[in-house]
């Protein structure tokens, strides 16, 4: 099946809520709120998915390791944007119901988080360009007039950190290590480039919850990751390609087949159990 995208047509957006309460009005702030929040807890949500994939299948246990703690840090951030999330649209979905009640369509995060894992390379390509972009972009979130969101984002900023340092670290040994592993790494840089411009293209949405003070501009993130992505690349012997090709669509819940076949699998208790507790 070719990796095509679905639901193409920016006309079939759907509304915010499907809990039989009147959704939130595009356009007002607490919609704006909702929606730059949900985009921030569905690229953790998904990534933490991705990486949780390893368990068990690492090529050596402190990978096996490192991995499972990776998925559960930025599980633990999805548990915090989601609720807020909740919170905000104010009709009593939790972290928990946005995580597991959602279709495709509603998830706002990049294209990036749900490309497939790939060879271990690849994962850590993947996990690379997004922590350079979600460094600053969680640095910008700690300065937020919401206090709310400035909290959460300083305690996510810590476990950040040391991701970037990690996945930067592992990206220049095997791009500067055997013949192989440096042909992986560029492979999988040259797959996943066309997926990060998406970071920088923003919305109305953004824009206005930039002008508040609330969440970072998009594009004001490009120059930090530029810096990192440039100075990491540069110290692995791999070449950045120079295409600006962006897919894009993942923010208005325009995703790839990848996504839906991902939901199967970390949606199928909940759907089949409804409302099932430990």
């Amino acid at each position: 099946m070719s990796d095509v995208l679905l639901a193409t047509n920016a006309n079939m957006a759907r509304p915010v809520s499907f809990t039989g309460k009147t959704p939130l009005e595009p356009g007002s702030a607490a919609h704006d709120l909702f929606t730059g929040l949900t985009r921030l807890g569905d690229n953790v949500l998904i990534l933490g998915h991705r990486v949780s994939e390893w368990c068990g299948h690492a090529p050596i246990l402190e990978e096996d390791i490192a991995l499972a703690n990776m998925a559960l840090d930025m599980i633990g951030q999805t548990q915090l944007w989601l609720g807020l999330a909740g919170e905000v649209e104010g009709h009593g979905r939790t972290a928990d119901d946005l995580a597991f009640l959602r279709d495709a369509w509603d998830f706002a995060n990049l294209l990036l988080v749900e490309r497939p894992n790939g060879d271990f390379g690849a994962t850590l390509m993947r996990q690379f360009l997004f922590d350079a972009w979600h460094l600053p972009m969680l640095k910008g979130l700690a300065g937020s007039t919401d206090a709310r969101i400035a909290e959460i984002a300083a305690k996510a900023v810590k476990e950040v950190s040391y991701h970037l340092e990690r996945s930067a670290d592992l990206v220049i040994r095997l791009g500067d290590g055997t013949e192989e592993s440096h042909a992986r790494m560029q492979r999988a840089l040259d797959a996943l480039w066309p997926y990060t411009g998406e970071m920088f293209l923003g919305d109305a949405i953004d824009a206005r919850l930039a002008e508040a003070g609330i969440m970072p501009a998009p594009e004001s993130l490009r120059p930090s990751w530029d810096a990192t992505v440039s100075e990491v690349l540069s110290e692995a012997t791999l070449t950045r390609p120079e295409g600006s090709f962006a897919h894009r669509g993942g923010k208005q819940g325009r995703h790839t087949e990848h996504l839906g076949h991902l939901l199967t699998s970390m949606q199928w208790l909940q759907r089949a159990y409804p409302g099932a507790k430990w």
